[in-house]
């Protein structure tokens, strides 16, 4: 009777408020909280229902009293150790970016197979960096940058809706302070035909998803009753089309769990598994001569075979080389260097060679104010004097750090805001200096090349200590202690009870 009387007391009005706030069609959180935190000028929008109503959308300029506002567009290498290393005292930090996670490259072969589970490799931006989720001011926006308005400080995004039909993008703007371009490149084609629709790339997670739910849908499709040799020998050839570190990883990782896993528990197709690798040139190009050779030999013990030759076209089930030469593949994975997204295409900036965003010394964008980027979407200017940098993991994260202690000192000095730090003194210009390249190739083996170039003198090594330094050293770079614990476990369980097969 009490909870009867208590809802007695609900007015009509009260019910009538509910009732149409619920069918109004409100704008996402995201863009409630902004209206909230700057109380902008509202202006007048459609409804997706065809009524008007009164929305901001975006982020309004930073006013008097409020930190100024560094936006990220990007969480890859770059991107993610820019926001671990800004001071959120001095700045609010907003980061656009169509995943809500930074992907550990380095270990990401080693989820196709099951080496590794996918979450190990993934470090939510929450926890790289927790303004984000704390803040009043900070926020993460699962969107695509789709245009930049340098005069303005302004750049307009759009959401990502992974496709649904149900949900329509929704577009904003975000107003900047300073704005940091980390977007990252996209895998290379080079134009060839068929590579977007039937290969599969191994840069996010959803790849390395798709290549282990095809690699074991194809193992267990040739075990079906009356399949022909040749299907079933197609079904189980692997192509792997790039012989940098990425597909030499791959195919080691990839030769490891045939001989180790599918040889004991698919035993009537373990003869005609195979794995073949594709590179036009040499393998492993940055690494020493005596590296290569000794990559080949292990690779070729493994049941790897090595083609030399260049990729004319790509057919559903087969490829193409220049020679004419028909390659059938049941998986094809694509591995052969990157080059500037679309969006960093369509960017009216001023480009360095390889058509990257051009930068000075100092990750500055040079024709705009407050406008920096780094990681593989930029490079420096023809003017500098400076080679481009290699789309290393390494560079990138360097490059974060540096242009965060620069942000920093910048904001320290009273420049944060915007059109505010043309007087500010930069400091020392970004240097970069080469730590060394490493690459499993599967068995328990690996090389590690510690000079700074190819011509240098240092230490260079391969072997089972190489594989122990591959591991102790990404082991100490995965970026949260939760994730070290994940992957050490993943590799003592995989030692122990083998690699998962399940296909889920």
């Amino acid at each position: 009777m009490f909870l009867i009387k208590n809802l007695r007391r609900i007015s009509p009005t009260t019910s009538s408020a509910l009732i149409g706030f619920r069918n109004t069609g409100s704008p996402p959180l995201s863009s409630r909280f902004c209206t909230t935190l700057h109380q902008p000028q509202q202006v007048q929008t459609p409804a997706p229902n065809g009524l008007d109503r009164s929305r901001y959308e975006g982020l309004a300029p930073t006013r008097e009293g409020e930190k100024p506002r560094v936006v990220v567009l990007g969480s890859g290498w770059a991107g993610c150790r820019l926001m671990k290393g800004i001071d959120t005292s001095i700045y609010d930090v907003v980061c656009v970016s169509p995943r809500n996670h930074m992907v550990f490259t380095p270990l990401l072969a080693s989820t196709c197979v099951g080496t590794l589970e996918f979450r190990s490799v993934a470090e939510p931006i929450s926890r790289i960096q927790p303004a984000i989720s704390r803040e009043p001011g900070s926020f993460f926006f699962l969107a695509n940058c789709s245009r930049l308005d340098a005069d303005s400080h302004e750049v307009h995004c759009e959401t990502l809706t992974d496709g649904l039909n149900t949900l329509k993008p929704w577009k904003f703007k975000i107003a900047y302070d300073k704005l940091v371009v980390a977007c990252g490149a996209e895998a290379s084609t080079f134009g060839i035909q068929g590579v977007l629709e039937n290969a599969i790339f191994l840069r996010e997670v959803h790849h390395a998803q798709e290549i282990r739910r095809k690699l074991l849908l194809n193992l267990m499709l040739s075990d079906t009753p009356g399949i022909s040799k040749e299907e079933k020998q197609r079904l189980l050839h692997c192509v792997v089309v790039g012989g940098g570190p990425t597909g030499v990883e791959f195919s080691g990782e990839l030769s490891d769990f045939i001989m180790k896993d599918v040889r004991q528990r698919y035993a009537h197709v373990k003869d005609d598994v195979h794995v073949t690798l594709i590179e036009a040139k040499d393998i492993l190009s940055s690494f020493d001569d005596r590296l290569r050779r000794y990559a080949i030999k292990q690779l070729n013990k493994s049941g790897v075979r090595f083609v030399r030759g260049i990729v004319k076209d790509v057919k559903p089930q087969k490829l193409i080389l220049d020679d004419g030469t028909e390659v059938p593949y049941g998986l094809l994975v694509w591995s052969t260097g990157v080059g500037p997204s679309p969006f960093v295409s369509s960017l009216d900036l001023p480009k360095a060679p390889g058509g990257r965003i051009g930068i000075d010394q100092w990750m500055r964008v040079p024709s705009v104010q407050d406008v920096f980027a780094i990681g593989d979407c930029s490079g420096y200017l023809e003017t500098t004097g400076k080679p481009t940098l290699p789309a290393l993991a390494q560079v990138a994260e360097r490059e974060g750090k540096y242009l965060a202690n620069l942000l920093n000192e910048i904001g320290k000095a009273n420049g944060g805001r915007a059109n505010s730090a043309k007087e500010i003194a930069l400091g020392v210009p970004f240097v970069y200096k080469h730590l060394g390249s490493m690459a499993t190739i599967g068995r328990y083996k690996a090389l590690v090349d510690l000079r700074e170039s190819k011509d240098a003198k240092g230490i260079s090594m391969t072997g089972f200590v190489s594989w122990f330094i591959w591991r102790s050293a990404y082991l100490t770079r995965v970026i949260s202690w939760r994730n070290r614990f994940y992957v050490a476990i993943n590799w003592f369980t995989t030692f122990v009870f083998g690699r998962d097969i399940s296909r889920i």
